[in-house]
């Protein structure tokens, strides 16, 4: 299994992902500054010409949601995924997704100080703190004391946030990112 990585790049959630599943994988740096990403063989493999990638065998997976899915079911030992027929599988497909189609962009848009357009399709960042939240409850993780992928897409956008220097200014949510950031597998602040 390769993946294709920057430390500068979303690749770090899909390390963090794959460390925590105990996989064996081969890192293949790409230099974004060489525009190594836009070649017509890492084309190939990610047409967009984005990090993360990973490779398979014949499999290729791109975008990091994507990417823990599928390790997530790879690794079933690793526990990090209810199973396919269990009642929560629903809760945390929806958390997987809601990582990047909510809380990232209305997380970007409040980082920049832009105002979240209805239009756009997504929510402002105080209604996704709010769902998160009450998706966390009383912790420690998402399901409670399970940790799972789910975890590491919406801990990984508030892990992000922090290393540009900014909270949550939630105590529930910023103790949920101190938990992760403990983690000896987890997504490091650089």
């Amino acid at each position: 299994m390769k993946l294709y990585f920057n430390p500068q790049s979303r690749a770090v959630i899909a390390k963090w992902m794959l460390d925590e599943c105990g996989a064996e994988y081969e890192l293949v740096p790409i230099s974004l500054e060489k525009r190594e990403h836009k070649t017509p063989e890492f084309l190939s493999i990610n047409p967009a010409g984005k990090l993360p990638a990973l490779v398979d065998g014949a499999a290729r997976v791109f975008e990091g949601a994507a990417i823990c899915l599928y390790l997530a079911d790879k690794y079933p030992q690793a526990k990090l995924a209810p199973k396919q027929d269990a009642p929560e599988r629903g809760r945390y497909l929806s958390l997987m997704v809601y990582s990047t189609s909510q809380l990232e962009p209305s997380m970007g848009d409040h980082m920049m100080k832009t105002p979240t357009l209805p239009q756009r399709g997504w929510t402002d960042f105080e209604g996704a703190l709010n769902a998160v939240e009450r998706e966390l409850g009383d912790g420690p993780y998402l399901f409670g004391d399970w940790f799972t992928a789910a975890d590491v897409m919406i801990g990984s956008m508030f892990i992000w946030m922090r290393m540009f220097g900014a909270k949550t200014g939630r105590p529930t949510l910023d103790a949920y990112v101190d938990r992760l950031l403990e983690r000896p597998k987890g997504m490091k602040l650089r």
